[in-house]
């Protein structure tokens, strides 16, 4: 027993975090044996010794020290170094007793101790089978760590999977259901990173209990960098706190700040708001795998022209957050409109107005099996510690899929099902703000836009009216900082009426600005802008215009947001067309 912990369990259970007190509680009740611990499984572990006061550790030895005060018999293995214990006698003990198990006069402590779980495993489970006190009034907690389940237990399908795969999951499976483990208290806990990794037919498995082990909150960030600071080997910039440090590091774990800290204490250079915000970028996106990408952005919503309506809700929703209460804002949003409307720039202007970090859905898909859902569960994960943070993901309908693909074993299905469901938790209300972005809202399935999901349905059409247009104009010289010299654009679009959207009067204006670099000139002027109109050509596909313009009018929310030319047509009417449009495109 570690003389660093009293082990009196009704009192260690009380001040153990949730995903620990799951733990414990499942271990206390005897109805289970087999556990399953993913998630952030890698990082330095908090124990709340006293209010507000941490110790720091390994998951190996929180569940050794502490779940268990290490004894009596805790035993270790991964496919790197077969078996260990936790304590030199408890290994010396079994290593005496091994032998007796053997089936032939050759067996060493290279099979009890082997990396290879076909050779060790029969000898560890004879061994603890035969500790099991033979008088009930006496106890014998014996505990089997495997780390990096998922190298030897993998998912995938029964026949793409090894012998010894085969074996462990076996293995694992009758253990799973073995009286003897469960009434003789022998607990096998497996550890991976992903949930996903792991043979289905463990994780499906009623008998088997899964604990996801969370990021740090700010509360145990924070108190780890005090104890850094306490330790005098935390250098902060004037003015900077382990308080403030600790609410903007959200998304990083324990690991991480302590890399952070100890790399500006070797240089002997202090943190500072900046260089943890980078930073935080930087390790955010690699803890991803790439699968996450940070839209930095310096725009507002004063850099978006018309659209009022829209710009007033996400005014309405900043207020909302700044004022403490996420609980009145949608869960997420579907961001609705034909291409060149400026819907993902609507989105990052939204971003830059709240202030909260936004994230970009990159492809999490492979060609493997099992890998997808792995990405997606890690990228989840992430998105979970990073809260509060907006999510986009941009051509939603092509990006998520739906419940009904095929040819890929299921994978879609399971994936999609896995986002639906993710998108739906209402914990998530405020902290994780979805915006679906698409030019097809009739290609996203219902159960992703439904209420409770992407509830609030905008969208966004190209300017109506010549004050409209010249408004954008406006707008857009401001957004990309360009030199106008002397010239109303109003008798220019009145020459030049086309119907222009976002994309191509932004396109318009920088080749007006290639005109001017050309004559070595860093303003732009008349004969600029004119030949740039003159010489535009808007794209030739006007039906499929028309059919992004009135799905994204169907699927409005609100009537404001409809442009006056649909607004008389009815919706039998708007459906009607659309199906028109559908045949003639040659979509079913």
């Amino acid at each position: 027993m570690s003389d660093q912990y009293i082990y009196n369990y009704n009192d260690i259970i009380k001040v153990l975090p949730a995903w620990a007190q799951e733990l414990a509680n499942k271990y206390r009740s005897k109805t289970a044996n087999l556990y399953i611990l993913h998630g952030n499984i890698r990082d330095f572990l908090p124990h709340e010794r006293k209010e507000g006061e941490f110790n720091f550790t390994r998951l190996q030895d929180y569940i050794s020290e502490i779940l268990f005060g290490n004894r009596e018999i805790i035993a270790f293995y991964d496919r790197s170094s077969g078996i260990t214990f936790c304590q030199q006698q408890m290994e010396s003990a079994y290593l005496e007793a091994a032998p007796k198990f053997a089936l032939s006069s050759d067996a060493d402590n290279g099979d009890f101790l082997s990396t290879d779980p076909e050779r060790s495993f029969p000898y560890i489970e004879k061994y603890f089978l035969s500790q099991i006190p033979k008088d009930k009034k006496t106890k014998c907690r014996m505990v089997f760590i495997i780390d990096h389940a998922d190298y030897i237990a993998p998912a995938g399908d029964l026949i793409r999977l090894s012998d010894t795969d085969r074996y462990c999951i076996v293995t694992f499976k009758r253990w799973a259901t073995d009286p003897k483990f469960i009434k003789g208290d022998i607990s096998v806990i497996l550890l991976a990173e992903n949930l996903s990794d792991i043979s289905s037919r463990l994780t499906s498995s009623p008998s088997t209990v899964k604990i996801s082990v969370p990021f740090p909150d700010e509360k145990i960030r924070a108190s780890y960098l005090r104890s850094k600071e306490k330790e005098g080997k935390l250098l902060l910039d004037k003015g900077l706190t382990p308080e403030k440090l600790a609410a903007i590091t959200s998304g990083l774990n324990l690991m991480n700040l302590n890399r952070l800290a100890s790399e500006s204490f070797e240089k002997d250079e202090p943190l500072s708001l900046e260089f943890m915000r980078r930073k935080k970028k930087e390790i955010i996106e690699n803890e991803a795998g790439g699968l996450l990408e940070f839209m930095e952005t310096t725009y507002d919503l004063s850099h978006v022209s018309g659209h009022d309506y829209i710009k007033k809700r996400f005014k309405n929703a900043v207020k909302a957050i700044k004022r403490g209460r996420p609980d009145v804002l949608p869960m997420g949003y579907l961001m609705a409109g034909p291409v060149g409307t400026g819907k993902s720039f609507m989105v990052n202007a939204f971003a830059g107005e709240i202030g909260i970090p936004m994230v970009k859905f990159r492809n999490f898909r492979t060609k493997w099996q099992g890998e997808t859902e792995s990405n997606l569960e890690k990228v989840l994960n992430i998105l979970v510690a990073m809260a509060p943070v907006a999510v986009m993901v941009d051509e939603a309908d092509a990006f998520l899929g739906d419940r009904n693909q095929e040819g890929d074993s299921g994978t879609s299905n399971r994936v999609f099902a896995q986002i639906a469901s993710f998108m739906g938790n209402t914990e998530y209300r405020g902290k994780i703000i979805w915006f679906l972005i698409t030019c097809r809202p009739d290609l996203i399935p219902i159960d992703l836009k439904r209420q409770g999901r992407a509830e609030e349905h905008l969208a966004l059409f190209y300017p109506e009216s010549k004050k409209d247009r010249e408004d954008l104009f406006k707008t857009l010289v401001r957004k990309l900082k360009l030199d106008i010299r002397n010239f109303s654009i109003t008798d220019l679009f009145r020459k030049y009426d086309h119907e222009y959207s976002g994309a191509d009067l932004e396109a318009v204006l920088v080749r007006a600005e290639h005109l001017a670099a050309i004559d070595d000139r860093v303003f732009i002027k008349k004969e600029d802008m004119e030949e740039a109109m003159s010489d535009f050509q808007p794209a030739a596909y006007p039906d499929e215009v028309e059919l992004q313009t009135l799905v994204a009018a169907l699927e409005c929310t609100s009537k404001e947001m409809i442009p006056a030319k649909f607004k008389n047509m009815t919706r039998s009417k708007i459906i009607s067309r659309i199906q028109e449009l559908k045949v003639f495109l040659g979509e079913r």
